[in-house]
């Protein structure tokens, strides 16, 4: 059993990391076209993914990237022993039929678009509480199924104001283990890997806002508790970390934040990265704000951080998922959109 070191008030440190040994990550067409598009494992040119129903496609993409992520080390379900796993749909429908049939033990989340983060850290926990020795998390999101499940039916072609944010189509995943990476993992270099070392969760917050055209606004408080805590906690600046990314705030959301930090006489500014704005080329792909979706911080955590993690190119950085925890009932009730973030220490140990 790895022994949990509480920091503050809403942090925890491990004196043993929890180390990533795999990941994979997969979009659609869009993403792919995206300055990202590279580093992506798969991009699937199809966005029903061979199947009759939005749902259904996200279910499946889901499915595809976890098997992919075990593919990649060789592993079975067999090898893990708990998956933490979530989308945006009610009842997380996308990932209970698409976790049907893989057969690991599985407990379904719903954190709105900061899910991944909920994900690596209850993942994080149950390992050093000694429930196993390997953790599956994963997240997905649909353009098309969140569009018909919190607004409109394609079909309708409302119009999109400049706060809003593209759903991420795509899912990430990531296998977390006590042990380090074998030498045929993908996140294992000659000089290391990448390991969680500490987390900070969210809390909720609510400042009254209610566009759910602008959850960016929404989210922004909610990253700026957590971040400030998470220095608090931890007795850290933004020096101690080479990059600080949040979830999907966007462009609106970001500069909310950065207002907000600065406040406090905290100047992010410098090693600020947020997913929603990495995954698209906003001069090209006419996507606002932004990307969002359980999806947008998983694939980029995957595809693009981690490796820079791994590889010794940045030695610490926070990762920030955001979510805005709206529901169709919610909002059409006139209630406000409360937001939530939970951070995630990652760090480049050497083995």
């Amino acid at each position: 059993m790895i022994k949990n070191l509480h920091n503050g008030a809403a942090s925890i440190g491990f004196d043993s990391p929890l180390y990533f040994e795999s990941c994979a990550s997969i979009v659609s067409q869009k993403e792919g076209d995206g300055p990202l598009g590279n580093l992506f494992d798969m991009i699937c040119k199809d966005p029903m993914f061979g199947c009759d129903t939005w749902e259904s496609a996200e279910s499946t993409l889901q499915k595809e990237v976890a098997t992919l992520a075990m593919n990649r080390c060789s592993l079975t379900p067999e090898d893990v022993q708990l998956m933490f796993a979530g989308d945006l749909l009610a009842q997380t429908a996308a990932t209970s039929f698409g976790s049907a049939g893989i057969g690991i033990p599985f407990y379904g989340l719903y954190g709105a678009c900061s899910t991944m983060g909920e994900s690596l850290s209850l993942g994080s926990l149950a390992l050093t509480a000694g429930f196993g020795s390997r953790v599956l998390c994963t997240t997905s999101s649909h353009f098309a199924s969140a569009e018909k499940e919190f607004r409109f039916p394609l079909g309708y072609g409302n119009q999109r104001p400049f706060s809003a944010t593209w759903t991420v189509t795509g899912s990430g995943a990531c296998i977390l283990n006590t042990a380090p990476p074998g030498e045929n993992s993908p996140l294992r270099s000659s000089g290391g890997c990448a390991a969680i070392t500490g987390l900070t969760a969210g809390r909720v917050m609510d400042y009254g806002l209610k566009d759910s055209m602008n959850m960016g606004g929404c989210m922004a408080p909610a990253a700026c508790d957590t971040i400030t805590r998470n220095f608090a906690d931890f007795g850290r600046t933004p020096s101690d970390y080479d990059a600080v990314f949040t979830g999907d705030l966007g462009v609106i959301g970001k500069k909310i934040l950065l207002d907000l930090l600065g406040e406090q006489n905290i100047d992010l500014s410098p090693i600020h990265q947020d997913c929603g704005i990495l995954i698209y080329d906003n001069e090209t792909q006419d996507t606002h704000a932004g990307g969002s979706g359980c999806g947008c911080s998983a694939t980029v955590l995957a595809a693009y951080i981690l490796p820079k993690v791994v590889s010794g190119e940045w030695k610490r950085i926070l990762f920030v998922p955001t979510g805005a925890l709206l529901s169709k009932v919610s909002f059409n009730e006139g209630d406000s959109i409360p937001g939530i973030a939970h951070a995630v220490v990652i760090e480049h140990v050497e083995v």
